[in-house]
């Protein structure tokens, strides 16, 4: 989801409102934190379930929009896995660890559970490298990744000569018939620092910036790629181009989709209610 940030900072969309726009890269959510606690970030992407828990525990923070809806998925070297429901007592590789996707991923693998099956065993890495290293050396039979890492592993996979691996399922799609009654995850978007927040128009034009910048990256996915590796340059094309095609990046205001935000909330709160600070954020955080 930060390529559209990209493309905003690389064409100076903000430039009525700030004297510079710098795109700076953070690796884990531990790291966003002591950023946006420093102040040292005014704008940035997070998941959804973050921008919660710092609003809930007192910081002045605003949820412009939503952008990612799709973006976990299943990758597998085994032809006879057609779904996440096919992955009943073998190992599967997650390089999450307290946060949006894990619980995600723990619910659905839940729900599939069969009485008298063995159920999935989830394998933690430390971080995606680490679960892609494992894959390309055969050590790993299935694991869950977002984009770019699962377009990179694949184009890896191929360069290796192997072309085994293969995307088997998104979370989202097994999410939707699992659960119907919540088929949408609005799982990351942008996110004002205090630093910003009560900049109405700033949050306003940070918004409509990123949904045009959005829906640019979609058609000119050539042109975006080669943007983003302006920024990524270890990251190569093809497999950019192809997280680009693969991504639902779907902008929306948070005000728009607060209700599927609070469904998400809630069901975050069924596990543990202080993944997102312990209750529900208030109306002011839906921006923009």
């Amino acid at each position: 989801m930060s390529f559209p940030l990209m493309h905003m900072a690389h064409t100076g969309a903000l430039r009525d409102h700030a004297v510079t726009l710098e795109y700076r890269h953070w690796q884990n959510p531990d790291q966003l934190r002591v950023l946006l606690a420093r102040k040292e970030v005014d704008i940035t992407a997070a998941p959804s379930s973050l921008a919660a828990l710092l609003a809930n525990r007192g910081e002045s923070v605003r949820l412009v929009n939503i952008s990612v809806w799709g973006i976990l998925w299943l990758v597998s070297r085994d032809p006879a896995v057609r779904s996440f429901g096919d992955l009943q007592g073998q190992e599967l590789l997650v390089p999450f660890q307290r946060d949006l996707p894990a619980t995600l991923i723990d619910r659905l693998l839940t729900s599939q559970t069969v009485p008298g099956v063995e159920p999935v065993r989830q394998r933690r890495t430390r971080d995606a490298q680490d679960a892609i290293a494992l894959m390309l050396a055969g050590q790993g039979k299935h694991a869950v990744l977002v984009e770019p890492a699962v377009s990179l592993l694949l184009w890896r996979d191929a360069q290796q000569g192997s072309g085994e691996l293969r995307r088997v399922e998104s979370l989202e799609q097994a999410w939707r018939v699992r659960f119907p009654e919540q088929p949408e995850l609005p799982q990351a978007g942008v996110m004002l620092n205090s630093t910003v927040a009560g900049d109405a128009k700033l949050a306003a034009a940070v918004e409509r910036a990123y949904a045009e910048s959005a829906v640019w990256c979609k058609a000119q996915v050539s042109a975006c790629a080669e943007i983003v590796r302006v920024y990524l340059p270890q990251l190569p094309q093809p497999a950019i181009e192809d997280a680009i095609r693969s991504t639902r990046l779907d902008s929306r205001s948070a005000s728009a989709v607060r209700p599927q935000l609070e469904a998400l909330y809630r069901l975050l709160g069924d596990e543990d209610l202080q993944a997102i600070g312990g209750r529900l954020p208030d109306v002011g955080f839906y921006g923009p």
